[in-house]
């Protein structure tokens, strides 16, 4: 049990390892590009399935609520939360919509799509993507894997290149906490030490 332990938590830390030594220089243009949105008064969508759904739901609540210091809350929405609209969408028409539809609802010009999809290549989350980019919203793709379908259709790909489903999700929701803690410090100007 702990050598299964061990394993787990190494190879952990070697995908992260290898993908933030390829993708720090694309989450600072992507922090930069949700804070700049924020400061234009737009806001932050989120969709995945599964455990992607949950991650896009705890950025959003990171945002709106706070992360580590005190500040205003600021707009994020996760596309995964309404049950009423998903299984509408999903039984009067096909699941592959449920996102695209609220993207064209309730997104506008200027606002950005966090797309999470550990494979890239979910049939809603592709869907969603051509929808926001019909629209003018920003895209930004957390995959895994070769990027899938997604990579090629996003504004800022950022891929983990792994195989293995929870080692993809562990860095996503890494890279979502980096992500809230530099909007914080771009927009509040609070240096990171401070905020202990």
């Amino acid at each position: 049990m702990e050598g299964l332990v061990t394993k787990v938590y190494k190879e952990s830390i070697a995908v992260k390892e290898a993908f933030f030594k390829e993708e720090t220089h694309r989450i600072i243009e992507v922090a930069s590009l949700i804070a700049e949105t924020f400061t234009r008064g737009n806001k932050l969508l989120l969709i995945g399935n599964g455990g992607s759904a949950a991650d896009a739901q705890h950025i959003a609540a990171e945002f709106v609520n706070r992360f580590r210091i005190e500040r205003p809350p600021l707009p994020a929405l996760a596309l995964t939360t309404d049950t009423s609209i998903i299984t509408s969408i999903g039984n009067d028409y096909e699941f592959r919509q449920i996102f695209a539809k609220q993207v064209k609802a309730l997104g506008k010009e200027g606002d950005i799509l966090m797309a999470i999809s550990t494979s890239g290549s979910s049939p809603n989350i592709l869907e969603a993507i051509k929808a926001a980019r019909k629209m003018d919203i920003k895209v930004i793709g957390l995959t895994g894997r070769d990027g899938g379908e997604m990579a090629g259709m996003v504004d800022i790909p950022l891929v983990v290149r792994s195989d293995n489903t929870p080692r993809i999700q562990e860095v996503h929701i890494t890279v979502g906490h980096i992500l809230c803690e530099l909007v914080d410090y771009i927009l509040f100007k609070k240096p990171l030490e401070e905020v202990e």
